[in-house]
């Protein structure tokens, strides 16, 4: 049976759910171990046959150690099947919900020349009551620039989880 990877990087906790949706739909045709950036080893790289590597956005970058990690593995990498999404808010607008068309994702392969097999992008959610004062701010200021959400006693989820069953199909294959 072969063996999948599936790797993330989140900042308030979507990009692990949609990482459990994939080990979900994973686990019927593989062997899927699911590990947060930080802690996944060479061991782990070593063992898969496909990688899968999600990461979220705040304040329009990727945390930095998704950067380090994919240019420190490049050789690994290019050895092996991949994947890679993105998560942020902006892909709730349908011109930019597609690998395509999102500014983060674009920019993020340009800046590493880093080439997975398989791209997605999915919308994330905006959870104000879990944000500090200080991102709950930030977050309605930009939400209100971009005619989101702005109620901060709300939560408002934009992943489309039949896309993300799509993407789960892909990988499959």
């Amino acid at each position: 049976m072969k063996k999948k990877l599936v790797i993330y990087s989140t900042t308030d906790g979507q990009t692990l759910s949609i990482c459990r949706k994939l080990e979900e739909i994973l686990r019927e045709t593989a062997v899927v171990s699911l590990k947060a950036l930080l802690d996944c080893s060479q061991e782990d790289l070593e063992n898969a046959d496909q990688i899968v590597l999600g990461a979220s956005i705040r304040y329009g970058k990727h945390n930095p150690s998704v950067k380090k990690f994919v240019e420190s593995n490049r050789k690994l990498l290019e050895g092996k099947k991949t994947a890679f999404f993105s998560v942020n808010v902006v892909a709730r607008k349908p011109n930019k919900n597609s690998p395509e068309t999102n500014p983060y994702l674009k920019k993020f392969l340009y800046s590493t020349s880093w080439n997975p097999d398989v791209l997605g992008v999915f919308a994330g959610k905006i959870d104000y009551p879990k944000y500090g004062f200080f991102d709950k701010q930030m977050i309605r200021l930009i939400m209100y620039i971009t005619n989101g959400p702005t109620d901060i006693n709300g939560s408002y989820e934009f992943t489309d989880w039949k896309k993300v069953e799509e993407f789960g199909q892909k990988l499959m294959r």
